[in-house]
């Protein structure tokens, strides 16, 4: 039986077991909506943005290992995903992205809402096309999840014209499909394994270097087993982090830019860094010339054009690191590294992780009450300067997942995310952590949480500054404040070097903005009130809560390496 267009793309959806969509309404897709009206089984998630749904789409991936799905309009509903379809390209989050289309005859004549999705995105998705044909629908449907979720993951954009959702023909939904030209590598070369493996095994001061990619392939516990069976101590990516519980004996902590003075030293002085799933991107490598420079350098990854194209590796191994993991656990062996742990451990002893605790409330302070309130559950963070510290003093492992943007560092991206996490996995604490700056760039999806009755925490680090930038102002700028403070006015003086008795008062009031959408507000002021907030947080299951803790203005993110500087070049105190 011959069906339309729309009501192949609903059985698609139920083919694929998609129970979630996160879509927004407008001329284009107006036939697909009203075809998803009908189908009970599937929850239909309005945003109210754009660029929040797709974060709201990647939250729910990243929570559930499902592919993510969310459908746009033409026009500038289509051009506001773009933000969020760079976001998941860098982190490998799979999604599938349905845009609406003018009608093919109306294609190329700048007709209304029109634009060239497609061609503009083309750099930062997987796969992109616009259907032509509404024989090929089905088809194009299958290709897309398989293609976003085979493989490296990452983001497929289809862009459906009107006319092609309306369109009858053949009501079959294949059941794979081939796609000449894409086969994901699902095998790893066992020779070039077995001489990364050597090399780990010859080594005096070996270190595993785990990124994202570990996470992507759930290969956390067999991370854990191997360096468990070899003794061989790890450092994570920011991506990375969790892929060990961080009171792992064998675990330093992160490294790269804020990373630990620890793993930092540990990555400068190793003779073999074995890295698996990470693209090594500036935020680790620092100056390349200078990067591990006395490591042979073993890279796994299950993406070729990754290897090598930053850092230039000693033994290159193409694989998904469950699959390299899992071989590599039938030669492991373990083998004495006492006496550089020993090492290691002097190194954290000499330059401990720790905030001063003599400003009053310290981000310190905050993560650490976090803990104690949440010993399970998905932390999502925005971008900045409590992204940071939430990855320095947060405690992850498997019963607690750590969600952030990581390649493309988008602000605005926690608080969407993290609705769309608690959506995903409705029985799991959703705590966000988020900066006064990202928290503004979203607060509208205030309103999305309140009525998906999501009672997320929403934690708001405010020191009334864009507080990354105004620390590379206050440390490399000579204190010159430029477009940073949140605070400034019109009337105040050209130049300020910061804070002082004469600042006006902060906007918005978030408590206040919160109770003005339905969902509750908190102000913490006081160490002491950090963890009765949380607990009341916790007990608010009708709503959102909102906990805006006040710090001071210039706390900083320690250790910091200068853009561009040597790893080994840590800014301490």
């Amino acid at each position: 039986m011959d069906i339309t267009g729309k009501k192949l793309f609903v059985k698609a959806m139920r083919e694929e077991g998609v129970d979630t969509i996160f879509g927004y309404p407008g001329g284009m897709v107006t036939d697909l909506f009203d075809e998803l009206y009908k189908a009970d089984d599937i929850h239909l998630v309005l945003p109210r943005h754009e660029q929040a749904l797709i974060h709201e789409a990647e939250g729910y991936a990243r929570a559930t290992g499902k592919v993510g799905v969310c459908i746009v309009t033409s026009g500038p509903g289509a051009t506001n995903i773009v933000t969020g379809l760079a976001d998941a390209h860098y982190d490998s989050i799979p999604l599938v992205v349905i845009t609406g289309q003018v009608p093919l005859k109306l294609i190329g004549n700048d007709a209304f809402q029109e634009v060239d999705i497609v061609g503009m995105t083309r750099s930062i998705t997987k796969y992109g096309v616009t259907v032509r044909d509404r024989a090929d629908l089905g088809k194009i449907l299958k290709m897309a999840f398989y293609i976003a979720k085979s493989g490296k993951p990452g983001p497929v954009l289809i862009d459906l014209p009107k006319d092609i959702q309306n369109q009858v023909g053949d009501s079959d939904y294949p059941a794979k499909v081939s796609i000449r030209g894409y086969k994901p590598n699902t095998s790893v070369h066992v020779g070039q394994l077995k001489k990364a493996y050597k090399l780990l095994q010859a080594a005096k001061k070996p270190l595993i270097l785990a990124g994202g990619g570990v996470h992507i392939s759930g290969a956390e516990d067999l991370l854990c087993q191997f360096a468990e069976k070899t003794h061989v101590p790890v450092v994570t990516t920011v991506m990375g982090k969790g892929v060990m519980p961080v009171g792992h004996h064998l675990y330093v902590g992160n490294c790269g830019m804020h990373g630990r003075y620890a793993a930092n030293k540990a990555v400068s002085e190793c003779d073999v860094l074995f890295s698996i799933g990470t693209r090594f991107n500036d935020r680790i490598t620092g100056d390349l010339e200078e990067f591990a420079p006395n490591a042979k350098i073993v890279h796994i990854d299950i993406a070729t054009a990754s290897i090598s194209r930053n850092v230039v590796v000693d033994v290159p191994v193409v694989s998904d690191a469950r699959l390299a993991l899992d071989t590599m656990m039938e030669w492991a062996k373990p083998r004495s590294t006492k006496a550089w742990r020993d090492t290691i451990a002097a190194w954290e002893q000499e330059n401990p992780l720790c905030m001063r605790d003599d400003k009053g409330m310290s981000p310190q302070m905050i993560m650490e009450e976090i803990n104690k309130a949440y010993d399970s559950g998905i932390v999502v963070t925005d971008v900045g300067q409590h992204q940071m510290w939430a990855s320095q003093f947060l405690s992850f492992g498997p019963e607690k997942k750590f969600v952030t943007s990581g390649g493309l560092g988008t602000m605005g991206f926690g608080f969407p995310a993290a609705i769309g996490a608690k959506i995903g996995a409705p029985d799991q604490d959703v705590v966000c952590i988020s900066g006064d700056g990202g928290m503004q760039m979203n607060i509208q999806e205030l309103a999305t949480a309140v009525v998906e009755e999501v009672p997320i925490t929403v934690c708001i680090l405010n020191n009334y500054y864009l507080g990354m930038v105004r620390q590379m102002q206050q440390l490399f700028y000579g204190k010159r404040y430029s477009a940073t403070c949140l605070r400034r006015r019109k009337s105040c003086p050209a130049e300020c070097k910061g804070p002082n008795k004469n600042c006006p008062p902060y906007e918005p009031d978030f408590v206040k903005l919160a109770e003005s959408y339905g969902a509750h507000g908190i102000r913490v002021t006081k160490a002491e009130e950090i963890a009765p907030a949380l607990a009341q947080a916790k007990a608010n299951t009708d709503a959102p809560t909102i906990i805006e803790f006040l710090i001071a203005t210039d706390e900083l993110v320690l250790p910091m390496v200068k853009s561009g500087n040597p790893m080994s070049e840590m800014i301490l105190r």
